[in-house]
């Protein structure tokens, strides 16, 4: 089993499996390319594929990611199982997600340009209105917070939001209740959008989902809505998001990940005033990859079932 030389794991291996270290920024070295399993972590794009190509022993590929996107499109052949590292993030995404929603309410942005300024910004200080007095979203205590893609991240975000007074519903492809929370479809958000204060999106990249907040969506939010992305750039329309800020028809947007990455610095998005930025950071720690890789590499040995399996 191949690991990756982009983060420690010392996963504990049955009698007779070998693990070798590779250099995710370089080809897989010609004696370790008949290797069965290989662990995926910051592998670049043209390494991956390069690894479909020349691994012709390969049987099952571990990505450390919540979303195996990058592994999948790899073009590893049909045989290989592909395992996703669902789960092993969702305190650092729901953690990141909560300071982003914050940063946004307590308008942290506007504060940090005004200390930038050594500006003492009065209207942002002092005497402030009742929470949502005026059609602003200023605290999470009664805010409506819309989450789309109702998974396990959003099953550990879900109880800080409700501690802190929020109003949260999920979206999923099955309605109903999940951990403790409603759950629509799809189908509902239209109706679910005009009473929504914040639309969060942890989507996977899918074709189902490429694009799907889009110019619809915005319009269908009332004016004082935030959209927070958190899951994949490419479920998100930027032009039409950006388009809905400057025309007033939402207040703004907190992003994470974007459709390019890094973001380019041509990009308008890093100019508007309402939108904040984090480079992609909600993730990045795999917590508990040892224990997955110890349960998958016992599972696969065995011939039994693999945790989080995307394809078999």
């Amino acid at each position: 089993m191949l690991l990756p030389s982009s983060i420690p794991l010392s996963p504990t291996v049955p009698d007779g499996v070998r693990t070798a270290t590779y250099d995710v920024e370089q080809p897989v070295p010609e004696h370790l390319v008949d290797a069965d399993a290989l662990v995926a972590w910051g592998n670049p794009t043209a390494q991956l594929a390069d690894a479909a190509r020349r691994m012709g022993r390969l049987r099952w590929v571990q990505s450390l990611a919540a979303g195996p996107d990058a592994v999948l499109a790899a073009g590893f052949a049909p045989h290989v199982q592909i395992t996703s590292g669902r789960g092993l993030h969702d305190g650092p995404v729901a953690e990141h997600t909560l300071a982003l929603l914050l940063a946004v309410a307590r308008r942290l942005p506007d504060l940090v340009r005004a200390q930038d300024e050594h500006r003492w910004a009065a209207e942002l200080g002092g005497m402030q209105p009742l929470p949502h007095a005026g059609g602003e979203f200023r605290s999470l205590s009664g805010a409506r917070v819309l989450v789309w893609g109702f998974g396990s991240i959003a099953a550990r975000l879900a109880p800080l939001l409700t501690v802190l007074g929020a109003q949260v519903v999920g979206v999923a492809s099955r309605a109903g209740q999940r951990a403790g929370y409603p759950v629509i479809t799809p189908d509902d958000v239209p109706q679910a959008l005009p009473g929504t204060d914040v639309l969060i999106g942890i989507l996977p990249a899918t074709p189902a989902t490429r694009r799907v907040l889009d110019a619809a969506v915005f319009a269908r939010l009332p004016q004082h809505a935030w959209v927070v992305n958190v899951g994949r750039g490419a479920t998100l329309d930027e032009e039409a998001l950006l388009a809905a800020i400057r025309g007033g028809r939402i207040a703004g947007a907190a992003l994470d990940v974007f459709e390019t990455e890094p973001l380019p610095a041509a990009s308008p998005l890093w100019d508007e005033p309402r939108v904040l930025i984090t480079p992609h950071a909600a993730g990045g720690r795999p917590v508990g990859a040892d224990t997955l890789l110890t349960d998958n590499i016992g599972a696969f040995e065995r011939g039994e079932p693999l945790r989080n399996l995307v394809r078999r």
